[in-house]
This record gives structure tokens, sequence and C-alpha cells, in this order.
């Protein structure tokens, strides 16, 4: 009888001690998931990215170019805060075909592509499937820059500072893809923007532009730019025409808000 009741002691002791410990668990699950959202939204990024961005004296006709969808977004509140133009510097992810969240590289407006090697050379994609999906992904490409700049040519960026802005950089690709287009058309300097980034991403980018801001980068091994924020939807083409719309009102470019609101078509870029 005495053993039977030390046992009944043990075992209690033992579900006590495992309670604790899944207890224990679970609290610092949450702590660190709660750690990790470091804002409530995109426009909450874009605020407080813009309260840590000065000009300084060589900033010439800065224009902040921002990375549709979700870089118009976190780009707007840098644009007032800098009284400058906010522009879509339109390009797109190109996914991988047996993972779309994952990109191998992007298309720009010109067609031009920037491709992430390694994934590339590991065989994650064939030639002739990365043929395919440049032709999809930049066909999407020109129909949102349509849609968000109307009949307005890109902006001209000779002897301009551009600040490129995203939402955050997971492998870096579709910003280098940014940052090249916008050399290409000859910037006098360029700066990148974004509120988070792997550590892999962050080195990456920081050796192609002249500066940049981020204000948290993280090292982890699983990383995904959702996971910073509070709120993070899939952003809606009539957000970005909207939110331009706002921005062009207050440099009082309005000609051109019919055609963008409507997304009547230019020529072939």
């Amino acid at each position: 009888m005495k053993r039977a009741t030390v046992a009944g002691l043990r075992i209690e002791k033992t579900i006590f001690v495992i309670t604790c410990v899944i207890r224990m668990y679970e609290v610092g699950k949450t702590a660190r998931v709660s750690a990790m959202i470091l804002f409530k939204d995109r426009l909450d990024a874009g605020t407080k990215l813009a309260g840590k961005i000065h000009l300084v004296k060589d900033d010439k006709n800065p224009i902040v170019l921002g990375i549709p969808r979700g870089g118009i977004s976190v780009g707007y509140p840098i644009a007032v805060k800098l009284n400058c133009l906010l522009e879509p510097i339109t390009l797109r992810k190109l996914p991988l075909p047996q993972n779309d969240q994952m990109g191998f590289g992007a298309v720009v407006l010109d067609k031009k592509v920037m491709l992430n090697k390694k994934l590339i050379d590991a065989g994650y994609v064939s030639q002739s499937e990365i043929d395919a999906i440049v032709d999809e992904v930049y066909e999407e490409v020109l129909r949102r820059d349509r849609l968000y700049r109307g009949s307005a040519p890109f902006p001209d960026l000779q002897g301009r500072t551009g600040i490129i802005v995203d939402d955050g950089l997971a492998t870096g690709f579709t910003m280098l893809a940014a940052i090249n287009f916008a050399k290409e058309r000859n910037a006098l300097k360029i700066r990148c923007t974004v509120p988070v980034a792997h550590d892999d991403a962050y080195n990456l980018v920081s050796h192609e532009v002249d500066s940049i801001i981020c204000l948290h980068i993280d090292r982890g091994y699983s990383f995904a730019v959702a996971s910073f924020y509070r709120s993070f939807p899939d952003m809606e083409d009539i957000e970005v025409i909207s939110i331009l719309k706002k921005i062009r009102q207050r440099d009082g470019r309005r000609g051109n808000d019919e055609k963008i609101a409507t997304g009547t078509e230019r020529g072939t870029v």
C-alpha cells in the first residue's frame, strides 16, 4: 500500500513537472512571436523609416521609388516626410515552379532579369522553365505599370537621388533588380530603405547602393517578411493607385489622375 502511494506521488510529481515545462514553452513561444512583431502594418513601417531618413547635401532632387505593391505603402510616409515624389518602380519576383512564395530572381520594366544563380545551379528551375516564367511575369509587370502610371513615362533619374523602398528583403534579388534599373537610368545616387531584412540579403544589397537604412536585420535560419508585421495582407491595385493619387495631388500633378485611375494603356515599353 505504501509503495503504491509513493508511486502515485511520483506520477503526480512527473505530471506536474511536465505541465510546467509545457506552460513555460508556450509562454516562451508566445513571447518570441510577440517579439517578432515590429510593425502594425506597412504604413506604420514607413512612418518609422521616415523618422530615420534624412537628406544630406549631395542628395539632389530626391525621388522615392516604391516597389509595388508593398513598397508603395511603405514609401508614402517617406515621400511625405521628404516632400518629394513617390513613383512605382514596377518589377516582379520570378517564382519557383514548385513554390511560388520563393523567387529565383526578378524581371523589371525593360524585361531585364536578375537571377539567383545559386538556386538555378542547384536545379530548382530549368532554363526552359525560366524563359516561360519570365514571359508570363513580364506581362503582369506591363499590366501593373500601365495601371499605376497611365500614359506617363518612367521618370527621368538623371542627376537625381533615387530612394528605393520595399516592405522587406528576403533574398534581396528583387531589390537588386530595382537598383540596376535605376543605375541604368543614370541615377546620381541610390539609397535603399526597408523596414526589415535577412542578414544575407542586407549584405548583398548594401554593396550595390550608396547607403541603406534597415530597422531590423534578422539572422535566423527561417525568415519571412510577413512575420514582422501584425497585419500584412496582399495589397490590391486599387490601394496602390489611391496612394499614388494622393502623393501626386500633393505635388500638384493632377493631369494624369484620370488616365491612371482607369488604367489607360500606353505603347509597349
